[in-house]
């Protein structure tokens, strides 16, 4: 088996994504240190969807609830959101408490000794004194795959789990609009053969990227891409398309591909990464909103999501359609990422077969 120890940072930097799986995995294939879509395969999706369907079931009861507190209550999380955030953090954190892991954050770096000058990596370092799991988001890209190296081959190994890195990637949210797309169509055919319909900031949204990946361990799927030429979706995850001979298209009529869609991902605009101030406004995106008009042409078990925080890209008309699938999608996150925590420190089996 690899290990991040077998390679030195600059070789591994320089590897392909998928070529980097093996030295991130623990001996039963689930990941170690979540880093980027590119670790999960479709076995590990339906393992993850199994088991974030057993843990959301057991909590059902106080019984059950009590048990998955005892799971890892011998554990600590730090949560390090340098990059600000509400929902991705209280998902994590409430994941966290569902299996009784006793958490620490950091959410400025005003109130760390960054404000002193200290660095991200020795904050990290630092961290990791004190807890066994490190969540992490940055706008730095790359910072969390980084500091994963780091701490594999220090004295004190432990797991990252990246909840979001610069434009690039956002792993655990990929996961839960996975999960969603899996349970809003696991009794209607499955999520095999569907055409997912991407629109909005795709230049920049990271969860389009890491997302549209993970689509690719489906069978024939396609893929519809809508947005103005100026945020349209970035060529690397064309090429990533091609090279897995996935149906796609790159479109301007947003209405066009509803019809065609069994799911609509909207995004919001990423005027955080603007270059200069206000340069996104100046931008027509009139064109690239779903409301009333939208919904008539989305077929009856077609979906609506959207990771948030939304603007106007959504109307609030939609918000009581059943086909609207925004705020499941995020409490589908805290289950999913339960999940995920409990397989990285290897409690997937004991949670499948307890008797609860």
């Amino acid at each position: 088996m690899l290990r991040l120890t077998d390679i030195g940072w600059e070789s591994f930097a320089a590897l392909p994504l998928e070529a980097k799986r093996p030295y991130l995995a623990r001996p039963d294939g689930m990941p170690y240190h979540t880093l980027f879509a590119q670790q999960f395969d479709r076995g590990l999706l339906e393992r993850l969807c199994a088991l974030a369907n057993r843990i959301r079931f057991i909590n059902k009861s106080k019984e059950g609830a009590l048990y998955l507190k005892n799971v890892l209550a011998h554990k600590r999380a730090m949560l390090y959101f340098s990059q600000p955030s509400s929902r991705t953090f209280l998902s994590h954190l409430a994941a966290c408490q569902i299996l009784g892991i006793t958490t620490g954050s950091v959410r400025d770096a005003a109130t760390s000794s960054e404000f002193k000058g200290e660095t991200k990596e020795d904050s990290i370092r630092t961290f990791s004194s004190y807890f066994d799991m490190i969540i992490m988001r940055s706008p730095e890209q790359g910072l969390a795959e980084k500091m994963a190296w780091e701490l594999s081959n220090s004295d004190r190994p432990i797991p990252i789990l990246n909840a979001g890195s610069g434009k690039d990637q956002h792993p655990t949210q990929a996961l839960l609009d996975v999960y969603t797309l899996v349970r809003s169509f696991e009794t209607k055919g499955g999520l095999d053969g569907r055409t997912v319909v991407f629109c909005g900031d795709l230049l920049r949204g990271r969860t389009v990227r890491s997302l549209s990946y993970l689509l690719t361990d489906f069978r024939d799927v396609r893929q519809i891409f809508v947005a103005p030429p100026e945020l349209h979706v970035p060529e690397d995850v064309i090429e990533t398309l091609k090279s897995k001979g996935v149906e796609h298209a790159v479109v301007d009529d947003l209405r066009s591909a509803v019809k065609e869609a069994d799911a609509v991902y909207m995004t919001r605009i990423q005027d955080e990464w603007d270059s200069s101030k206000g340069a996104s406004a100046k931008i027509d995106t009139s064109r690239f909103k779903f409301g009333a008009e939208e919904l008539k042409l989305l077929k009856p078990d077609g979906v609506i999501m959207h990771p948030l925080p939304r603007r106007d890209e959504i109307a609030t008309c939609c918000d009581r359609d059943p086909r609207a699938m925004y705020w499941r999608q995020m409490r589908n996150g805290m289950w999913i990422r339960a999940a995920l925590i409990a397989a990285t420190f290897g409690f997937e089996r004991s949670i499948m077969n307890c008797g609860y």
